[in-house]
């Protein structure tokens, strides 16, 4: 790339994934966005896509290295059933109904294989993201989602080496089938014995005598040697690179290598996908939208379809198999990369690579809209009979109530029932209630947002509000409730962040303590000790800073609406923090000399 298709790429980059992630789509299809606002349908500022899709494809090389750093033995151990049961069910029938239906439209075998299998796979970057900003990974969909989509980016690699098999064109240096097998064979097996006893002690040499550079050149030298090794024999490179991957993913430079690598991947894959973006034919969408739109609808209902009747037969019910289902039903971004091997090996030709870009672009922009969807028909269309009526709370006055019952509103509750002090405590996640009360504790399910709830649990009896709920917004919302309806109350509260505690504080709270905040102080201390300080110098530094911390905090109340002067107020602090503990610091100096002149 010259340095203004460079330019151009980055600030296309820099404007449009922000602006994606923003709006819930994720990084992908910012970058697709991008691709297309600078390619040869938007503003022409890049004009050789095929050179740039090229140099881009190292990034898939290093996320499939990535990936086999995450494949350690003890991980596919605990998700064994769920990768190799499910996702290989899902895989297999998705798969063969999507090769079905390309047969349907008189595509060759070979390739109606090829397209089956691709667009089975999902889009592992998009659906995390959805998932992890609504909170979903730790559900029981969310779960099986992720194991399906671990299956699927082990099967990439298969993929890649069927597709040159189908097209017949191994680029290997021998003709016969069957030499040219062995010679693979025999590839993989050079790599993953060699790699076994030379990789560990190459990479303790680099980080021993190398220094941070060359431990990162090491990491690239091995990346890009076994790719070279795979491509000699016919294989694809991204096979060379996970396999190396694989082999460091029980190494102690495993967490290192990730850190090496995840820049350069992060910006060649980024550039992956704006090159498919500036690749995509747009005129073909402008030309048969109808087309276009009915295929990638086919191809959600499809995999919906197939995903529902997997996750009821892996044990979920109707509600969350509906979620996994309508999350996991686009195509994901290794379609891209199958797709373009395809097409090189003259087993789809342009026009259907073209629509099949277009296609998985659409359905990849309907996931976020599909999950929004799901949420709403999960509030509204439920029957009475899934829907959890609230708790009936008893008829009795304590003088402390406790909203929010998980790992901190328990550890109050715990202390409270040692002195033998009564209190009622309020939880609004239904499993959470479940799992408290099997342990003999006494918790009722109710959302502390609702007046009549607390009503009921006669806060208006009560002397203390314990308000420990984990979501920042049912937080908030539950001290405005108590503040308004119950003025005499004292409110202790727990939070999250800073942010979350200057929002309490703006609320008139009578105490707030954040989460980590206590812990960090004590371990602080004793990493001061650790390093050479008498206990009562650690002490004092560590409530030195206490002190000024909380000043601060109460500060930064006032100024939380301007940002600006909250920057200024926070740098002005910290200078402020580092001249008063470099005066205690020559305080205690002039104190030793005087007591040892």
């Amino acid at each position: 790339m010259s340095l203004p298709e460079l330019l151009a790429y980055l600030l296309a980059a820099v404007i449009a994934v922000p602006v994606s992630r923003r709006l819930g789509f994720g990084s992908v299809l910012g970058y697709l966005a991008a691709g297309i606002a600078i390619g040869p349908w938007g503003m022409r500022l890049i004009g050789d896509v095929d050179r740039v899709l090229h140099l881009s494809e190292f990034g898939i090389v290093l996320l499939l290295f990535i990936i086999g750093l995450e494949l350690q033995p003890s991980r596919l151990r605990a998700l064994r059933h769920a990768v190799f049961a499910t996702g290989t069910l899902q895989f297999a029938v998705s798969g063969a109904v999507l090769a079905g239906a390309a047969l349907a439209f008189r595509v060759p075998w070979q390739a109606a294989m090829v397209v089956g299998l691709t667009l089975a796979l999902s889009s592992t970057a998009l659906v995390l993201q959805v998932l992890a900003e609504r909170g979903q990974l730790t559900t029981r969909h969310g779960r099986t989602a992720f194991a399906i989509l671990l299956l699927q980016d082990l099967a990439v690699i298969p993929l890649l080496a069927l597709i040159p098999a189908l097209a017949g064109s191994s680029t290997a240096v021998t003709e016969s089938p069957a030499a040219s097998l062995a010679l693979q064979a025999g590839a993989v097996a050079l790599l993953v014995l060699g790699g076994r006893k030379l990789l560990r002690p190459l990479f303790r040499i680099a980080a021993r005598d190398g220094g941070h550079e060359i431990f990162t050149a090491t990491a690239l030298l091995v990346v890009v040697g076994a790719s070279l090794l795979m491509v000699q024999v016919g294989l694809s490179a991204a096979m060379g690179a996970f396999l190396a991957g694989v082999l460091l993913a029980d190494s102690e430079f495993r967490h290192e290598l990730e850190a090496e690598i995840e820049p350069f991947k992060g910006l060649l894959l980024g550039l992956f996908f704006v090159a498919v973006g500036m690749s995509a034919n747009l005129g073909l969408l402008a030309e048969h939208p109808a087309r276009l739109v009915a295929i990638a609808l086919c191809l959600l209902v499809l995999k919906a379809a197939v995903l529902y009747g997997v996750g009821r037969a892996s044990g979920l019910e109707a509600r969350s198999a509906r979620s996994l289902a309508l999350v996991l039903s686009q195509g994901g971004e290794f379609a891209f990369v199958l797709f373009a091997a395809a097409m090189g090996g003259r087993l789809i030709d342009r026009d259907l690579f073209d629509l099949l870009v277009l296609v998985v672009t659409l359905s990849m922009a309907a996931t976020p809209l599909l999950v929004i969807l799901d949420e709403r028909v999960n509030r509204r269309f439920r029957s009475a009979a899934e829907i959890r009526p609230y708790d009936t709370v008893e008829e009795r006055d304590h003088d402390v109530i406790i909203a929010g019952l998980g790992r901190f509103g328990q550890i109050v509750g715990r202390i409270l029932t040692m002195r033998g002090i009564p209190f009622t405590a309020l939880e609004s996640d239904a499993r959470q209630v479940d799992i408290v009360r099997r342990y003999g504790n006494v918790v009722y399910y109710g959302d502390s947002t609702r007046i009549e709830l607390l009503r009921a649990a006669k806060v208006d009896r009560a002397k203390l509000f314990v308000v420990a709920v984990e979501h920042v917004e049912e937080s908030v919302r539950t001290v405005e409730l108590v503040k308004r309806h119950f003025p005499h109350l004292k409110v202790f509260a727990r939070a999250r962040d800073r942010v979350h505690a200057r929002a309490l504080i703006d609320l008139k709270v009578d105490y707030v303590v954040r989460e980590t905040y206590v812990s960090s102080l004590e371990l602080s201390e004793q990493v001061l000790r650790a390093l050479g300080d008498v206990p009562e110098r650690a002490r004092h530094s560590v409530e030195r800073f206490r002190e000024f911390d909380e000043r601060l905090l109460v500060q930064e109340v006032a100024l939380h609406q301007d940002e600006g002067r909250l920057i200024q107020n926070t740098i002005d602090a910290r200078r402020e923090l580092a001249f008063l503990f470099a005066s205690d610091q020559v305080d205690a100096q002039l104190a030793s000399r005087e007591e040892n002149p």
